[in-house]
């Protein structure tokens, strides 16, 4: 086996206990330099310790500059894993710390690393958390037409209802203009309920107080939407890394890549 091929096995595949303990250590790696990053934006412990963590955020943004360039010499369509989410996310979680050489404070970015734990399902073989996971974003994709009428809807109602209130209870209580009676109108809708703005007139809270009640029923239709898709989708797929593309989440019985087309 060439040395390609076996840093091939331990960097992509969590098979063997080598390429285990890569992953443990490289998952390890991950949540300490994210812990780094989130003490130093407490003052404090940033003016005792500020030394040391720099020192730790380069190492750490050295380890997984060279991790992401180990990726890329060992599978064999670079390519498709830089464009891969993934590779996408490799890369964001170094550029950061180079950037901070040329514009300060971009370094707390650098907790965009969080996203490398989602490896774990892959590493833990929790093969059925990445199958819902693949079920959810299927079902998102083959909704997003309805979501895109609903909340088509729903923009119409708050654009036509934050312009009553505008009309209706006017600057003395807060509706200074219309872009500002929207935000009120979404704030309803939504039942988030800042109070910085409230009708004070009878009319108007009467239809604050409809508002509220439709705004029930509109978090509940993207919820049916979405789950009835999801209920279409319900496939198990294996934790088998692609040797070319690096991707993962294909069917138990593929024998091919769904993303590259490369034999598995």
């Amino acid at each position: 086996m060439t040395l390609r091929k076996k840093l091939y096995e331990i960097i992509f595949e969590a098979e063997t206990k080598a390429g285990k303990l890569f992953d443990v250590v490289l998952l390890i790696s991950i949540c300490i330099s994210i812990l780094v990053v989130i003490l130093q934006s407490v003052e404090s412990i940033h003016v005792r310790f500020g030394s040391i963590f720099y020192a730790m955020e380069w190492f750490f943004t050295i380890l997984f500059t060279i991790e992401y360039g180990l990726r890329i010499y060992t599978i064999e369509k670079p390519i498709r894993y830089i464009r891969s989410f993934y590779g996408i996310v490799d890369l964001l979680a170094i550029l950061p710390t180079y950037l901070e050489l040329f514009l300060a404070g971009t370094h707390f970015l650098l907790v965009v690393r969080a996203l490398r734990l989602l490896r774990v399902f892959r590493i833990l073989k929790l093969t059925h958390y990445v199958n819902h996971g693949s079920i959810i974003v299927k079902a998102l994709k083959a909704s997003r037409f309805k979501i895109v009428v609903f909340l088509f809807a729903v923009v119409n109602i708050v654009i036509i209802v934050g312009s009553a209130m505008y009309v209706i209870e006017g600057g003395e209580n807060g509706f200074t203009s219309i872009p500002r009676s929207i935000y009120w109108a979404i704030v309803t809708l939504t039942t988030v309920g800042y109070g910085d703005i409230s009708p004070s007139t009878p009319l108007g809270q009467f239809i604050a107080s409809m508002l509220m009640i439709i705004g029930y029923g509109v978090i509940a239709v993207p919820t049916g939407i979405v789950t009835s898709e999801m209920t279409k989708f319900n496939k198990p797929v294996s934790a088998e890394a692609c040797p070319a593309c690096g991707q993962d989440g294909h069917d138990v019985d593929a024998k091919f890549c769904k993303y590259c087309g490369y034999k598995l």
